[in-house]
């Protein structure tokens, strides 16, 4: 897969974008998944120990919830750190995807939407320029999770 072409710029922007939601890393972490579950259900059927919770607050208050979203939180910034060196960034992002797509088989359109609520959650706090500078990422995100998927045959 292609190699990024984040300018020097793009990169520091992107972080410190990133750094204002990382800061919460295990609160912005969990807001994002229970959002995710309560806008779009059928991604809780990939956790079965979410699978029983209902209300919001019940999966806020969930330590596996908030433990999940605190682990997207650290595999995202992770990348983030690697944004200027993509044999690294693509070192997180390929063993991440091959075990979404062969463990876990989780459907590859799940890392769309939970980007787009990153960048959402981003706007909503931080303002337009803070999602704006992180779209980018998110794309290339996805873009490598997509073409990991599509060498293991989905």
């Amino acid at each position: 897969s292609s190699t990024m072409s984040f300018s020097e710029a793009e990169v520091q922007s992107a972080r410190g974008a990133w750094e204002k939601m990382y800061v919460d890393a295990e609160d912005n972490g969990t807001a994002v998944l229970v959002r995710m579950f309560t806008e779009h259900p059928d991604t809780k059927s990939y956790f079965t120990h979410f699978k029983g919770m209902d209300s919001a607050e019940e999966m806020k208050q969930s330590d596996q919830v908030r433990g999940h979203g605190k682990k997207v939180f650290t595999a995202i910034n992770d990348m983030v750190q690697h944004l200027d060196n993509s044999e690294a960034f693509l070192g997180i992002v390929n063993p991440l995807g091959k075990k979404h797509a062969t463990q876990l088989k989780i459907d590859p359109k799940n890392f769309r939407i939970i980007c787009d609520i990153i960048l959402q959650l981003m706007e909503e706090k931080f303002g337009g320029d803070c999602k704006a500078s992180f779209e980018k990422v998110t794309n290339e995100i996805c873009t490598h999770l997509n073409s990991v998927y599509k060498e293991e045959g989905w």
